[in-house]
């Protein structure tokens, strides 16, 4: 593994047990550029895992915590009227931060959850005609609980498909959650985590991640993945264009992460599990049939060959 991803990787498990492959994939995520959605039930560790990361970083860290009042101002920020200056001063929102988790964001209502579309994508927010740049590296955690709880909106498919992956942290294991238990107990659990890496860093990280060679062969079999989606029977919404240049950004941090500067066939079926299910929009008939977005996934890479 990468030396420095590696000790990225050790400051957080300091604070989140038993969950390596979840840390593993967060990473990724950062070093392609990419927003990660985290969905599970209550108490799991969605929020923890999202300031483990930001405890881990020299960057700036804000947290929104999403609800059906909160308005898209709470969010991109406002101008107001100076006196002083006789003039209106725009004041940025927790939006223009390198890291911020977006807690909640399902309980809060579609309009607001909108505030994101432009900063996700472009990196930038708008203030009433005053173009704001975050700062980079930008990254969007956002949580959601699962759809049947009460008082969740569902998010829309134009925003899921900003996301690069979306995780589930799910339950530890019988021995994660003794080991957590002690750590709790002795005090070291919640402890301080300073930072091991800079912005600086994640950004030289980056540059060199995007230099990683994905050949012709391995981006026609990107491809070729990505139209299968749009194929299939039991889709009626297949991945877009940018779920492609997610998929191939993806599979080179993977690449990157492994210490490799050239991407393997199994990169691109691990980036396709990773970036693909969750913007996928199913029939109705599969719907029925509990067809899940992941099993059909799974298929398509089965059934698709490198050429």
């Amino acid at each position: 593994m990468n030396e420095k991803v590696a000790k990225l990787r050790g400051s957080m498990q300091q604070r989140i047990v038993g969950k390596e492959q979840v840390i593993d994939r967060l990473i990724v995520s950062l070093l392609a550029g990419g927003h990660v959605l985290l969905e599970d039930v209550p108490g799991v560790g969605k929020t923890s895992l999202a300031k483990a990361l930001s405890d881990s970083l020299s960057l700036s860290f804000s947290r929104i915590q999403c609800t059906p009042d909160t308005t898209p101002s709470d969010i991109t920020g406002f101008s107001v009227y100076d006196q002083g200056t006789s003039s209106f001063k725009v004041l940025p929102g927790p939006i223009v931060n390198n890291i911020v988790l977006a807690d909640e964001l399902n309980r809060t209502s579609p309009k607001t959850q909108s505030a994101l579309l432009e900063v996700m994508e472009e990196h930038r927010v708008t203030i009433d005609g005053n173009q704001i740049p975050v700062p980079e590296p930008f990254m969007v955690i956002a949580t959601q609980n699962p759809s049947e709880m009460a008082g969740t909106y569902p998010i829309p498919e134009s925003q899921m498909d900003r996301f690069m992956m979306k995780l589930s942290v799910g339950y530890p294991d019988t021995q994660a959650s003794v080991d957590m238990a002690g750590r709790f107990l002795e005090g070291q659990l919640h402890g301080k985590i300073e930072p091991v890496l800079t912005a600086a860093d994640i950004l030289g990280m980056r540059k060199e991640s995007e230099k990683v060679t994905v050949n012709d062969t391995l981006r026609l079999y990107a491809v070729n993945i990505v139209e299968a989606t749009r194929k299939s029977a039991d889709i009626a919404c297949g991945a877009s264009p940018r779920a492609l240049l997610a998929m191939l950004r993806c599979s080179q941090a993977i690449a990157y992460m492994d210490d490799r500067d050239y991407c393997v066939p199994e990169d691109i079926a691990k980036a396709a599990s990773l970036s693909l299910p969750h913007r996928l929009v199913l029939t109705t008939e599969a719907k029925m049939n509990r067809v899940t977005r992941d099993h059909l996934v799974t298929l398509i890479i089965e059934r698709t060959k490198v050429s």
